[in-house]
């Protein structure tokens, strides 16, 4: 299947289905000498992986990640670097009566129509469960950028459906089970939640996604641009509708007056580019907000199609998430590493050998 490889230097090949054995990624082109271990990606997993609160679903996964090769004596060979996570709780006869039929805004038709033959068993290869093996993948980008040039990647809940979660602190977006930067919002965003999972039905979410610490000149002109790349890989997450960067759609009702970013000796005065400028790493923060769709898998009845294009209803069971996009914070910040480290690669492979008498500007100048 074409499309499962991720990135330009720094690859990674997604592999496995839902209901199968297991699924995993090959990560190919992480330097050689990183400390590594299976320690160093679990934190992440635990993060994403199913069943963490009533909130999401109840599929026990424990995504417990094994590192198959690449790794000796607790280091990175500069060997492809092979993952594997176990599927430990797949019901598949929850989707026996769907093989004949397709879920609305699922991608069941497409498949059909492109490959002639599906995998209906949890959605196959377009299930969310696909995100696992990028979030460990990306644990390694993590910790290769934290080592390399003090990268912090970081992600919150910014809307739970029409309630927007303000932003108060860094330090509270872990201790919640919506990845909120706000304790006050989330007795309502579990009022919300649980509300919908009476009711069967879903809805949508925007995360942010910050990454500081990253090095200006990172990206190229035109078509291999950061923005574009970042765009790319955020698109690539199920469920994902739609990218910002910086400013995002703001952007078309200021002034350029406004607009602009001012560089002063202390370093830039806003943010609106979102960290890029011409396609290329500022210094400054790389700021990135991307909206979900609404679970396509909902109990309530919905119209459809069978194999022969007769008319029928749809209900879909089992164990489904009322909101993807509470779990998407960690798969977000993945991608975003995995790109700024590739990037950050494909940076040294052309132009190791560019120096400048002065440091790079500071970033936005702080409140």
């Amino acid at each position: 299947m074409a499309g499962s490889t991720f990135g330009q230097l720094l690859c990674v090949t997604n592999f496995g289905e839902s209901h199968g054995p297991a699924i995993g990624c090959v990560v190919d082109g992480c330097p050689p000498g990183l400390p590594l271990s299976a320690g160093d990606l679990q934190p992440d997993l635990d993060r994403r992986k199913p069943a963490t609160s009533r909130h999401v679903t109840q599929r026990r996964e424990s995504d417990r990640v094994e590192i198959l090769s690449g790794v000796y004596q607790g280091v990175t060979t500069g060997t492809p670097i092979a993952l594997l996570i176990r599927n430990e709780d797949a019901r598949s006869s929850d989707y026996s009566d769907l093989a004949e039929t397709f879920r609305p805004s699922h991608a069941d038709y497409t498949y059909w129509r492109k490959y002639g033959v599906r995998d209906p068993r949890g959605g196959g290869r377009s299930s969310a469960r696909l995100t696992a093996p990028m979030v460990a993948a990306g644990a390694i980008a993590r910790k290769w950028l934290a080592q390399s040039f003090g990268t912090r990647i970081r992600g919150h809940l910014q809307q739970l459906g029409d309630v927007t979660v303000p932003f108060e602190s860094w330090d509270v977006v872990d201790a919640n089970p919506f990845f909120a930067a706000d304790m006050e919002c989330v007795p309502l965003l579990e009022e919300k939640l649980d509300a919908l999972r009476r009711s069967g039905d879903s809805c949508g979410a925007v995360i942010r996604v910050v990454a500081s610490g990253v090095p200006a000149g990172l990206g190229s002109p035109l078509y291999d641009k950061l923005d574009a790349r970042i765009a790319y890989a955020m698109m690539g997450i199920n469920a994902v509708k739609g990218v910002e960067i910086g400013a995002g759609f703001a952007a078309a009702s200021q002034l350029g007056s406004t607009h602009a970013d001012e560089l002063t000796p202390d370093g830039f005065a806003s943010n609106n580019a979102g960290g890029m400028l011409g396609g290329i790493s500022s210094g400054q923060d790389i700021e990135v907000r991307l909206a979900l769709k609404p679970t396509s898998s909902i109990r309530l009845p919905r119209r459809s199609v069978d194999l022969q294009y007769r008319a029928v209803t749809v209900s879909t069971q089992g164990r489904h998430d009322p909101c993807v996009g509470i779990r998407a914070t960690p798969i977000a910040e993945a991608m975003l590493a995995l790109v700024l480290m590739d990037q950050a690669l494909l940076q040294r492979a052309q132009n190791a050998e560019v120096r400048h008498d002065l440091a790079p500007l500071p970033g936005s100048i702080p409140e």
